[in-house]
């Protein structure tokens, strides 16, 4: 009886011992699951933005630029107007240094420096009423696309779901009083 008893125990050990390995390897592949879902990309995506962003902001040949970063799975595109070319290729440059960047995409135009007050006025009315009417489209108020206007140029970028929706932002920005033309800077966000 004693000897059918240890059996026992050992039997209830193995089992238990069992069913900890079990649990501890389930626990390891959620975090492993975790760390490639979604939401971690999107907590990644954030913090590299916000590396590149200070990048650009330590550097004193940039830094006084208004350069636009979205990062989505890694992708980094910039935006926004600069005075040349060298600020396009340091920004890239600086961008691509970053941890956890695997491209970098250039949207960027080079701005000419003729820019009236009244200009400017009118420029950021633009950009106002082109960001209202984007965030007051259901089909768009939930993206995130910044607009930027120079000259009654406008400027969009960021990232969208699909082609159609870049389609529309742009229709919507050419209906804005002032909009002389749009640039669509969009990128379709990858799955």
């Amino acid at each position: 009886m004693f000897r059918q008893l240890k059996v026992g125990t050992q039997v209830v050990a193995a089992c238990s011992m069992l069913l900890l390995i079990n649990a501890c390897n389930k626990q390891q592949n959620t975090n492993q699951a975790a760390a490639t879902s979604p939401v971690g990309s999107v907590i990644d995506d954030s913090v590299i933005s916000t590396r590149v962003r200070e990048a650009l902001l330590a550097n004193d040949d940039v830094k006084s630029l208004t350069i636009k970063v979205k990062t989505d799975n890694g992708l980094v595109v910039l935006s926004g107007f600069v005075n040349n070319q060298n600020q396009i290729d340091l920004s890239m440059k600086l961008a691509s240094s970053i941890s956890g960047v695997k491209d970098v995409g250039n949207e960027m135009t080079i701005k000419d420096n003729t820019t009236a007050a009244n200009e400017k006025i009118g420029d950021g009315l633009v950009t106002s009423t082109v960001k209202t009417a984007l965030m007051n489209d259901s089909a768009l108020k939930s993206l995130e696309i910044a607009v930027v206007t120079r000259h009654g140029e406008v400027m969009l970028s960021g990232f969208v779901d699909n082609q159609a929706q870049a389609l529309h932002s742009v229709e919507v920005a050419q209906g804005i009083e002032g909009v002389v033309t749009v640039l669509n800077h969009m990128t379709v966000k990858s799955n």
